[in-house]
């Protein structure tokens, strides 16, 4: 039996594969631990879990028109760094009480490779985001020269000044939740599982009798961070949608309630649904290209028409489309009559089909959360 010692950011996107992952350790007879926000993790420390709490930043609202660096700025120096510093105490706390065998860190949980390096523990990190793993800033001398100083100042206030690797990846392993053909990476040190599905215990109720099983379905989904950027959108889509009621019906995610009194027998709003139960029985997927909801899709083999806001979005969408399985549509700019387009590109023409059938398998081939499981035992086992 090992001791595992989960670090995560309050990102339910970030969470939910690790929990997966802990999941699988705690049922193989190990000993898992989390240091987290309080809450965060509650319903999903299973097997007796104990919870560290770590505290988090003031809650910072960002503007929706940031884009670009000015976005990338804003993520590093108003979220990213206050996290660490905010973590770092309870995440302390949690490697002296607890004494894990192994520290497994988001790479936006900071303060989790930091204390790990700082006390000499034998850690992972676990990759949500895959575009850093693509190394999606490295022809970008200027950031990532810039990103680097950032994690200079932070090693130097919490970690080991002596450290040399990027605290973002560990130098051991690293776990990534996608495949190969969608990171354009050669590191050694990468393991790349596919998808760690977790069961939430909590899924939303769902009105399963008003799918109409002679229309292709479609879901519409913008996460749950751009809730103040995506109202119009959300409405083009359903225009889109209503356009083709004798053929389409759609199923839009709108935690806001920006739609209020759109839905009928062709739209159907929620602000929550089980997605994962939901998506074999979809037909496509309108997102905003966050991961998650990219490869959950693809794990049915459902093709997606992606509309990238910022972040790592513009990466993952770049890397679906070129595998075929996705139309990508600019934001800002599309209107029911480019949707429709796309709708019609994915869901009436083969190959998009048949792409994204074809990295569902390559994704289940992958192992998930046991793949992803056993490499943690391999390096818990290492002398």
């Amino acid at each position: 039996m090992s001791r595992f010692l989960f670090v995560v950011p309050p990102l339910a996107g970030h969470i939910n594969p690790a929990a997966a992952v802990a999941a699988e350790l705690a049922a193989r007879g190990h000993r898992v631990a989390w240091a987290a926000v309080p809450g965060t993790v509650r319903d999903i420390a299973v097997g007796g879990a104990e919870v560290y709490p770590c505290a988090a930043p003031a809650r910072v609202h960002r503007p929706s028109a940031l884009r670009g660096a000015a976005a990338l700025r804003f993520l590093w120096e108003d979220f990213l760094l206050p996290l660490a510093a905010a973590m770092t105490p309870g995440t302390r706390k949690a490697v002296d009480e607890f004494r894990p065998d192994v520290l497994v860190a988001d790479q936006q949980a900071l303060a989790g490779a930091l204390a790990a390096e700082r006390f000499g523990v034998r850690w992972a990190t676990s990759a949500t985001t895959p575009a850093e793993v693509g190394g999606s800033t490295a022809t970008l001398p200027k950031v990532e020269a810039w990103v680097r100083s950032l994690l200079t100042g932070l090693r130097e206030r919490f970690g080991d000044p002596g450290a040399t690797h990027d605290p973002r990846f560990s130098p051991e392993l690293v776990l990534a939740y996608t495949v190969a053909e969608l990171v354009d990476t050669s590191a050694p040190n990468v393991r790349f599982v596919g998808p760690a599905l977790h069961t939430r215990r909590a899924a939303p109720q769902f009105p399963w009798e008003w799918l109409d099983r002679n229309r292709a379905t479609v879901l519409v989904s913008l996460g749950t961070v751009n809730t103040d950027t995506g109202s119009r959108f959300l409405a083009e889509c359903t225009a889109a949608v209503r356009n083709r009621a004798h053929r389409m019906q759609a199923v839009v995610i709108d935690p806001a309630g920006m739609l209020a009194g759109a839905a009928d027998a062709t739209v159907l709003t929620l602000p929550r649904v089980p997605q994962l139960d939901l998506l074999p029985r979809m037909s496509a997927v309108i997102c905003h290209a966050g991961h998650n909801t990219v490869t959950e899709s693809l794990w049915h083999g459902v093709p997606l028409v992606v509309a990238p806001i910022r972040d790592d979005q513009p990466f993952v969408a770049a890397r679906i489309t070129a595998a075929g399985a996705a139309v990508r549509v600019r934001f800002g700019r599309a209107d029911r009559v480019r949707l429709g387009a796309a709708l019609d590109t994915v869901l009436d023409g083969p190959d998009h089909q048949a792409a994204a059938r074809g990295l569902r398998d390559r994704l289940r081939a992958a192992g998930g959360a046991g793949a992803a499981a056993g490499h943690l035992e391999a390096l818990a086992a290492r002398p």
